[in-house]
């Protein structure tokens, strides 16, 4: 397994980058960056490198080797030596179509070796949650499902997906991968802490919730929040949602906002909950949120150091930390060592399995890692 990374920082690409791309075909190309940098690179990519599977999304940030970067594209190629990469793609043609968008993107992978997919969505009109249970549905529990959804810098207004045949503002993409030595490994960790009850969810559908306890959802919320209410939605990703089973423990799961509906007095989720549940509200430190990311990175179980660590995190977490975010890249980095490429980008939904189960969940407010090798 070999991976190249370059950043660019300007449009168009750079030409000294696309004719070593072209030099040396890549089988997988991932893209990170602002919808106008993506739409520049597209043609380009797609001249220098027709045969390879091109993937990625518009941010909140940007990963890579150099840290945390804003408005830069961030390009990952990958060469395997064994691994094969497929992709399939679909648009999204509403919310309520996200479930059977994930079935029509399974069904486009090849199920023979199938071994991992990596999925990205657009952000801000979708139900992530009902995307992993029609992927999940067609391709079973046991194949990984990881990556995360668009954001567009924590607007909120319009992301993008980029795939072999564009860029586009409803587009869903993703990579199946397949070989038996291919080696995967996640982890999956917040860092927030509860503050307030657990309160009931009395009516939701799916991922809108209308009311807590009996009362309108919104209402009790901007309670909570006190000063912070004015700036809703914007200001939830500084207080998500933990989604708490019915003996008040924590399930693990956070919710973040995507919308309020001040008529209707809902709150709406990246990600599905269930009515008769429970939430409790939750707030975070930089240090904590820190160590949450070092905590992902120590559950990961390496077979090979020479690997590519996909890390999804969320927007609000980068909110939260302000100038420190690069702390939780470098603690990241610390723990997988030098030979670790490390790509990826703040999200509006990070997917993976979660660290005490396997099926593949819709996270929010957590850093994800998917840890991709070959065997030596």
């Amino acid at each position: 397994m070999q991976i190249t990374q370059t950043t660019w920082r300007s449009s168009p690409p750079d030409a000294q980058v696309l004719s070593s791309l072209a030099a040396n075909p890549p089988d997988w190309i991932l893209a990170f960056g602002p919808e106008v940098l993506l739409r520049a690179a597209h043609p380009a990519l797609v001249a220098a490198c027709p045969h390879s599977v091109l993937m990625g999304c518009s941010t909140a940030g940007e990963i890579s080797r150099e840290g945390v970067s804003d408005q830069t594209l961030a390009l990952t190629a990958v060469h395997w030596r064994g691994v094969v990469t497929r992709q399939s793609s679909t648009d999204l043609l509403d919310m309520e179509d996200s479930f059977q968008a994930g079935v029509r993107l399974a069904r486009g992978l090849p199920r023979q070796g199938l071994r991992a997919i990596v999925l990205l969505g657009q952000g801000v009109q979708i139900n992530g949650t009902a995307l992993i249970q029609g992927m999940t549905r067609e391709v079973g529990a046991d194949i990984p499902v990881v990556g995360g959804l668009a954001g567009d810098s924590g607007a909120f207004v319009q992301t993008a997906v980029m795939d072999g045949q564009g860029v586009s503002a409803t587009r869903l993409v993703c990579a199946g991968l397949y070989g038996d030595d291919l080696r995967v490994s996640h982890g999956v960790f917040g860092g927030w802490s509860p503050f307030g009850p657990a309160r009931r969810i009395t009516k939701a559908d799916r991922n809108v919730l209308f009311s807590l306890d009996g009362e309108p959802a919104l209402a009790m919320y901007k309670r909570y929040l006190g000063d912070y209410a004015k700036d809703l939605p914007a200001s939830g990703l500084l207080f998500p949602f933990s989604v708490v089973a019915t003996n008040e423990a924590a399930d693990g799961l956070l919710r973040t906002i995507l919308s309020v509906d001040e008529a209707a007095g809902s709150i709406t989720f990246a990600g599905e909950v269930e009515e008769g549940g429970y939430v409790r509200m939750m707030q975070a430190g930089t240090d904590a949120l820190v160590q949450g990311a070092e905590q992902a990175a120590q559950a990961l179980q390496l077979q090979e150091t020479n690997g590519l660590a996909l890390m999804v995190s969320c927007v609000g977490r980068k909110l939260v930390m302000g100038g420190r975010v690069e702390e939780e890249i470098e603690a990241v980095a610390a723990v997988l060592g030098a030979d670790a490429t490390l790509a990826g980008f703040y999200s509006y939904g990070e997917i993976s399995p979660a660290h005490n189960r396997a099926s593949c969940l819709l996270h929010n407010q957590t850093m994800t890692i998917t840890y991709l090798s070959e065997a030596a």
